[in-house]
């Protein structure tokens, strides 16, 4: 089967990516809305449309550049506005909106698992099949990255905010508190740490290529 170029592998690329970033945010804004706070409802978040949602530089640039340079995919959109005032139990509430990005990203993980399978029982050949498989290996590995990423227990990650909530008061303003560091701390373990993470993706990466029945 014929190789993709680089091209090609930007433009199969941009469906899932676009999907991943974008659902991820409308998943944090809908369940916001759930319980209580219609901020990004107002703001006209709560869509599929990704112009509501593209960064110039998180969505477009930084992907295609990490593609290009080292074959790894990552980025990101403008994060959905949430009031955490107007949420009913502040506390609890926004572990469950911070968890619902990366949940997203699970689905859709499944989700471009059976869409490989269906294109690789398909029948289809040639470039087309290529094609569909990669969009969906790509489908499945970026929101696997998304979600494994995300919930890292680092403020402002998503996974910062669930143990925020989890932890005693006292506990959870000391680890709030490191949240304007956070951005660095974020790249410090990407630069130094990421390789303990590669195992991790790519197991949970195999457990849905598994679920969908691929070796």
């Amino acid at each position: 089967m014929q190789q993709l170029s680089l091209l090609q592998i930007l433009a199969v690329a941009a469906i899932p990516v676009l999907f991943a970033i974008t659902l991820h945010e409308v998943a944090h804004g809908w369940v916001a809305r759930r319980f209580g706070d219609r901020t990004a409802e107002m703001l006209g978040r709560l869509t599929i449309n990704p112009l509501k949602h593209i960064d110039p530089i998180g969505t477009v640039v930084v992907p295609a550049l990490a593609l290009a340079t080292t074959g790894f995919l990552f980025g990101w959109a403008k994060p959905v506005p949430v009031a955490m005032r107007n949420l009913r139990n502040p506390r609890r509430d926004m572990m469950f909106v911070a968890a619902a990005g990366p949940g997203a990203n699970l689905v859709m993980a499944l989700f471009w698992a059976f869409f490989t399978k269906l294109v690789a029982i398909s029948g289809l050949e040639g470039m087309s099949a290529q094609f569909f498989l990669t969009m969906g290996q790509i489908g499945v590995f970026i929101n696997v990255i998304l979600a494994v990423f995300n919930m890292l227990p680092i403020p402002p990650l998503d996974g910062g905010r669930v143990l925020s909530g989890l932890l005693p008061p006292r506990a959870s303003s000391r680890l709030d508190a490191i949240e304007p560091y956070g951005l660095i701390i974020v790249l410090a373990f990407i630069f130094f740490a990421w390789g303990y993470l590669r195992p991790v993706i790519a197991s949970v990466t195999n457990f849905f290529m598994s679920i969908a029945g691929l070796g």
